[in-house]
């Protein structure tokens, strides 16, 4: 029989953070390779079974911009995940694992 630590669904919490100045638009999460939109804040997530990589981008119907990506490890105890979009939209995001205070 298995444990049902096993069998539940794998979650974090992601925060999307935008930057003060200006208009952004809305971030595209990427799990498993499927993009999903998003909204600014904070939200939780279903990871995919075993190793999972984040990504997170900004579209603006002309180019992309913003990427960051981070590779959770299925044994890793990341619990919550932060993205910080760039000021300017030529430079990368930040996506970061948060540790708990």
């Amino acid at each position: 029989m298995t444990s049902e630590r096993a069998s539940a669904p794998r979650r974090i919490t992601l925060t999307l953070r935008r930057p003060w100045p200006g208009w952004h638009p809305r971030p595209t999460v990427v799990f498993a390779g499927r993009g999903q939109p998003a909204q600014w804040g904070t939200g939780t997530w279903q990871l995919p079974d075993g190793d999972a990589t984040i990504s997170v981008f900004l579209y603006n119907r002309l180019w992309r911009y913003g990427e960051a990506a981070l590779e959770l490890n299925a044994d890793a105890h990341v619990d919550a995940v932060e993205y910080s979009a760039p000021v300017l939209p030529f430079l990368p995001g930040r996506l970061r694992a948060v540790t708990p205070a």
